[in-house]
């Protein structure tokens, strides 16, 4: 089976919507990024990133209910998968395994 890599922003968007488990939608993935990270980043960017990782496999989604709020449109919803939190403990584990074979030295050059 071949290995699918996440980019940067996939791994965020993946680990936003797992901190926001039930609550992950469009607009709370958008809002959770910029708290976490202090970037600024746009809806659409989120939503094509959301699409992107429903298709590989790595999210789910279904529609919540009409609101008042919103005008009567629907919300969709995302949730990890398995083959999601696959990949997430994949990209930690190869980070985790980069940091720990650093040289000390290398943390001190310029």
């Amino acid at each position: 089976m071949r290995k699918t890599y996440l980019g940067e922003f996939e791994e965020i968007v993946l680990l936003s919507v797992a901190v926001l488990d039930d609550e992950a939608y469009g607009v709370s993935v958008t809002l959770e990024i910029e708290k976490q990270t202090s970037r600024s980043v746009g809806f659409n960017t989120v939503h094509t990133t959301l699409q992107r990782l429903e298709e590989k496999g790595f999210l789910t989604s279904k529609m919540g209910g009409a609101t008042a709020e919103r005008g009567g449109r629907r919300k969709r919803f995302f949730r990890l998968t398995a083959a999601g939190g696959r990949a997430l403990k994949d990209v930690r584990d190869i980070r985790t395994q980069l940091w720990e074979s650093l040289p000390q030295k290398a943390m001190y050059l310029s």
